[in-house]
């Protein structure tokens, strides 16, 4: 018994290693049963017996590198204390997820959903902890400042899933990622100017230290 349990956790992996492997190589179009299980080394007929289908394979693999990514970034972005150094962390993470192929492999997904309605209420689903994520980190920094009532979090977190999507769409025209780095640069430019409308009045403390 505890062999035939590892022995199915073993397939599970390879599958779900095999549907990264595809999605991010050859896109959505080029994913299927038969290309998976040809990059798992298993039969095809795994792929619906322990999840199946292509779309909740592909949707659970999303859910594994989503959780490697929040632990991961959550690291990172907790160690932001300003508006600069958000930035920073927000520019680390998206080339950490377009060196791993994670912008690639969500990117991906959510371009299938275009034509195939049904994925669209999951992958809804799956965006939402992540502008959670966006939202928190920009409430701890810019709560209770100008800055911060400017731009609410809930906007910035929406703008910036807008941009990490659209970058990896954008990169069709920009094949050596030059524009899309110079918009990073923008970004590390401006940020040290938003310094004064990030000073709190007397009295008033960060969301991070009132918790």
């Amino acid at each position: 018994m505890g062999d035939g349990r590892r022995t199915s956790a073993e397939t599970r992996r390879r599958l779900l290693d095999g549907a990264d492997q595809v999605l991010r190589e050859h896109g959505y179009a080029g994913t299927s049963a038969r290309t998976i299980a040809a990059a798992a080394e298993v039969n095809s007929a795994l792929v619906f017996y322990h999840f199946g289908g292509v779309d909740q394979l592909l949707l659970a693999a999303l859910d594994r590198s989503s959780a490697e990514r929040m632990e991961l970034h959550g690291a990172t972005v907790a160690r932001a204390r300003t508006v600069e150094e958000l930035v920073e962390a927000a520019v680390r993470i998206y080339r950490t997820d377009l060196e791993r192929g994670y912008l690639a492999q969500f990117s991906e997904i959510v371009a299938a959903a275009v034509t195939k309605p049904e994925l669209r209420e999951a992958i809804s689903d799956r965006a939402e902890p992540w502008i959670a994520f966006v939202e928190e980190a920009w409430e701890r920094v810019t709560g209770g400042t100008p800055l911060g009532r400017l731009l609410p979090a809930r906007e910035v977190a929406n703008a910036a899933i807008t941009f990490y999507l659209g970058v990896n769409l954008f990169s069709v025209i920009d094949p050596d990622q030059s524009r899309t780095e110079e918009v990073l640069t923008l970004a590390g430019r401006l940020a040290p100017r938003a310094k004064l409308l990030t000073m709190r009045l007397p009295g008033q403390r960060s969301r991070s230290a009132s918790s």
